[in-house]
């Protein structure tokens, strides 16, 4: 006769019967709970111990303003103090910063134009080559005509 083998009670619990933990890498900036209304973005301060105090400055006249440490008590684990922006939340010389959606959207559109306006100079500047004789773009069309029958 063959012999059944039995597990004993103890031996059956929740951590036998979980699946095995995955690795998965770190991640260096925490997330952030989003706020209506808000955009959050992560702005360089420092790099290699060198002060960026032009970069900051721009943000900041962009309508970018740092995030108060009391605010997110989620990121607070992650928080370095910073003697320019005391109650703010500092990782590896990024600060996060906070901004209305209205501005991105602003920013957005803006960059857009520009964007839209550089393709129509690219375009006209392509197009001004063209000869008639031999045009470097040429609409196609096609038609489709139905025979009268045999």
């Amino acid at each position: 006769m063959s012999e059944q083998v039995r597990i004993k009670r103890e031996a059956e619990t929740r951590e036998a019967a979980a699946r095995p933990k995955m690795w998965k890498p770190s991640q260096l900036l925490p997330e952030v709970k989003e706020e209506p209304g808000w955009r959050f973005r992560w702005v360089r301060v420092h790099s290699r111990g060198q002060d960026d105090p032009t970069n900051i400055t721009a943000k900041l006249q962009e309508g970018w303003e740092p995030v108060k440490a009391s605010e997110h008590p989620e990121v607070q684990l992650f928080k370095r103090g910073n003697e320019r922006f005391p109650d703010s939340i500092e990782i590896g010389g990024l600060l996060l910063c906070k901004t209305p959606v209205e501005f991105v959207e602003q920013r957005n559109a803006y960059y857009q134009q520009q964007a839209d306006s550089q393709m129509n100079s690219v375009d006209n500047n392509f197009m001004r080559e063209s000869d008639s004789r031999m045009p470097l773009y040429k609409e196609r069309k096609s038609t489709v005509t139905f025979g009268k029958g045999f």
